[in-house]
């Protein structure tokens, strides 16, 4: 059953990502898209049922006030505009809409279903892709992690054996996290796995890159060659499958919007991409992820796993990577991943991990004098990833992780604990 849709056309509003997910909790399909929007790919948008021009403080681009095709008010949708002066609608609002004002609009004025839920979605995807890929082979890049094995899971209903899945080890994974994937994915989900070890070419690429824009391009880039080489040895390759979410296009930046931060399979891919992207969530937020997930009957210890970067722990061994402060990243991340389960808070916290900075501080150890890193322990909870709090965890709890990170890993001196929330810090640290 193909779903109404509720377009959202930005004109500088910040608020895209709340309307959207307000409308979508009214059971109908939103999207987000530029104002610029031309007629004919609005027409090629199916099921459209009304538009809202969602204007806000991004509305100056460039010392110019951006503005909708005038063509739009011509096309029949009905159309309200929130705070967006230029609009010739008949219905314009100061701000963002209230509940009953939205509810009145979506369902009365656009005559829309509450027809969003994921089976539904699944279902539509399922058409899409086998309508894109055709009798063609897809390579994904299966990291183990949430996203990328929803993905998979959607691809093998989808295309089934079309579907190649290709596991990197970049040496920028979690302690013992490549062989749980081998374990999981070849050895109980029969998936079609292909294994590589890339960790000294990965390495070797990063060495003394310090800048993280660089570092996610790096690894973004690098992956591709290797799916490359690999697609190489196989025949009918055309398609390259991608776990993109709807935060990782947000935050890689609009036509409105600065750019947070690049993501490696939005604003890190090559220009001379050799492969047509089949991106199948990039329209979802991280809890609609995992409910996906939940409908293609994932295991639940699957789908509630820590979420985690494409870029890996490169991005949580802050500056020029190491091999010495990656170990330290990795190893202290486990003992955290430890303790937290011991305390239950694996079931309570969003996402917890540690980052080690590139700079040492002074300390004792054995009534000597140490010049060591120190380990950052962050603990956050969020709905959708686009903001997040900080979990207040027990004092006892956070010396116990203190001292085993201090008398078990090696190099490190100190451990602090982030109090940041985002905004406005991001999750993570680069």
């Amino acid at each position: 059953m193909k779903q109404d849709l509720i377009v959202i056309l930005d004109l500088g509003s910040t608020n895209n990502t709340v309307l959207a997910r307000d409308i979508r909790g009214l059971g109908v399909y939103s999207e987000i898209h530029p104002h610029d929007i031309t007629l004919e790919e609005l027409k090629a948008l199916e099921n459209v049922k009304g538009i809202i021009l969602n204007g806000g403080e991004n509305r100056v681009v460039d010392g110019c006030e951006v503005e909708v095709r005038p063509e739009l008010y011509e096309l029949g949708y009905p159309i309200i505009s929130v705070d967006y002066p230029q609009s010739k609608c008949a219905t314009q609002l100061s701000e963002l809409p209230d509940p009953e004002t939205l509810k009145k609009f979506v369902f009365d004025e656009c005559g829309a279903e509450a027809n969003w839920n994921m089976k539904n979605f699944i279902a539509d995807q399922v058409e899409l892709v086998r309508r894109q890929v055709g009798d063609k082979k897809v390579l994904l890049a299966l990291s183990g992690g949430v996203d990328s094995s929803v993905v998979a899971a959607l691809l093998i209903r989808a295309i089934g054996q079309q579907l190649v899945c290709v596991h990197v080890n970049h040496g920028l994974m979690r302690k013992n996290e490549s062989e749980s994937v081998v374990k999981v994915f070849q050895n109980e989900l029969h998936a079609n796995l292909i294994y590589v070890d890339a960790v000294d070419r990965f390495l070797g690429k990063l060495e003394h890159v310090a800048d993280p824009e660089q570092k996610r391009k790096i690894i973004g880039g690098e992956f591709i060659r290797v799916f490359e080489e690999e697609a190489r040895k196989l025949e009918g390759i055309e398609f390259l499958g991608q776990g993109t979410i709807y935060p990782d296009i947000i935050e890689s930046g609009t036509k409105t919007a600065k750019m947070v931060k690049s993501h490696h399979n939005v604003g890190g891919l090559p220009e001379d991409l050799q492969f047509e992207l089949v991106e199948p969530l990039k329209q979802l937020f991280k809890d609609e992820v995992r409910a996906c997930g939940v409908e293609l009957g994932l295991p639940h210890e699957m789908v509630y796993r820590q979420p985690f970067p494409g870029p890996g722990l490169g991005v949580r061994c802050l500056g020029a990577i190491t091999r010495e402060r990656l170990e330290a990243v990795r190893e202290s991340d486990a003992i955290l991943r430890e303790e937290f389960a011991r305390a239950g808070l694996d079931k309570k916290v969003w996402q917890y991990f540690t980052v080690v900075p590139d700079f040492k501080s002074v300390g004792m150890k054995n009534h000597e004098r140490v010049f060591e890193y120190m380990v950052i322990v962050r603990a956050i909870n969020t709905v959708d990833a686009m903001t997040a709090t900080v979990e207040k965890v027990d004092w006892e709890v956070l010396e116990r992780i203190t001292e085993r990170i201090l008398a078990e890993v090696a190099n490190v001196n100190r451990v602090c604990y982030d109090m940041s929330p985002k905004p406005p810090a991001t999750i993570e640290f680069e």
